[in-house]
This record gives structure tokens, sequence and C-alpha cells, in this order.
């Protein structure tokens, strides 16, 4: 038997998915633009309404790097060692795809 529960537990894991992914687009896009670091990424998700912690922001970074989508350089700043991401050749491709298919899928769903 299918509980509201279980339903609610769905919504929230399929959404927590999508929202996964619109973040790890988001990442590639500005790390095409320019080098960024985690904290900058924070804050410039929140304004876009993300609320993501470095428990979570961390990971997706070191996953995209572990995928060669992201590389890393490591750069001193104000005595502290500092993580800059930018967007590899292979991030580049992907997001080029990612894009065409949001294009596509805003066609079907919203217009």
């Amino acid at each position: 038997m299918i509980t509201k529960s279980d339903n609610y537990k769905d919504i929230n894991n399929l959404t927590h998915d999508f929202f996964l992914g619109f973040i790890k687009i988001h990442i590639l896009y500005h790390a095409v633009e320019k080098k960024v670091y985690g904290l900058w990424l924070i804050e410039e998700l929140s304004r876009h309404g993300y609320k993501i912690s470095p428990g979570t922001l961390y990971p997706i970074l070191h996953s995209l790097e572990k995928e060669k989508y992201l590389k890393c350089q490591k750069e001193l700043v104000k005595g502290r060692i500092r993580k800059y991401y930018k967007t590899t050749e292979k991030g580049k491709r992907v997001l080029i795809e990612a894009r065409k298919k949001i294009k596509e899928l805003i066609k079907e769903v919203i217009i």
C-alpha cells in the first residue's frame, strides 16, 4: 500500500535530483566564464534560490572534477590555500549539450 508519506518521499527525491542537476549545470556555466571557488558558488547559487551548504557543494565539485568536467587549481589567498575550479573542454561539451536539452524541454513544457 502506497501512503501519502511515500508519495512525499518520492516527490522530494525527484525534486532533489532535478535541482542537483540544475546546480551542476549552473556550476559548469560559471566556471566557463571565470575560475570559481566554493564560497563564491554558495553565494551565487543562493541568489538563485538554492540554499546549499559546503557539505553539499564540495562533494558536487569533487564529483565534477573526478568526471573531468572541472579542473582544480590551488592558490594562496591571504595565507590560506583556496581551490579554484574551471570548466574543462569535456565540461564545456557537456554544458553545450545540456543547453540544447534545456531549450528542447522548455519548448515542450513551458511554451
